[in-house]
């Protein structure tokens, strides 16, 4: 074999390592929630009827609540590149130390942590007529 073709032999292969690394970076990258707004606006638009009072994301961008100003709450969690929301009754959301968790019941979606969010930043959203 001549130099210039294991040259080019070597440079398809940088290539493609390159291009496989670069595929796999972006398998692992973790996608996060990434303001509430992001939140409320997946809540409105997969929720019949469901105009947002406040919504409220998780530290690690990983769950997020939306409030209905009917005193609905709905529950977000990122699947794959898409945000898939569920609405969830009052009693399954409780604080742990960990944050605010919500169990949706749902296979797919599974629990809901809220990392570093409280009581309070729920009480804050939530219409008065709702008692959290």
């Amino acid at each position: 074999m001549t130099p210039a073709i294991v040259g080019g032999i070597v440079a398809v292969v940088v290539l493609l390592l390159a291009g496989l690394t670069w595929v796999v970076v972006r398998m692992r990258r973790v996608v996060k929630i990434e303001t509430p707004e992001e939140a409320a606006d997946a809540a409105q638009a997969q929720l019949r009827g469901f105009a947002v009072a406040g919504a409220v994301v998780g530290a690690d961008g990983q769950g997020a609540l939306a409030i209905a100003d009917d005193g609905r709450v709905a529950a977000v969690k990122r699947i794959g590149k898409t945000l898939t929301v569920r609405e969830v009754s009052w009693r399954t959301v409780r604080a742990t130390h960990e944050g605010i968790l919500v169990e949706t019941g749902d296979k797919a979606l599974g629990a809901v942590m809220l990392a570093q969010v409280d009581v309070l930043d729920i009480r804050r959203l939530a219409p008065k007529s709702v008692r959290v």
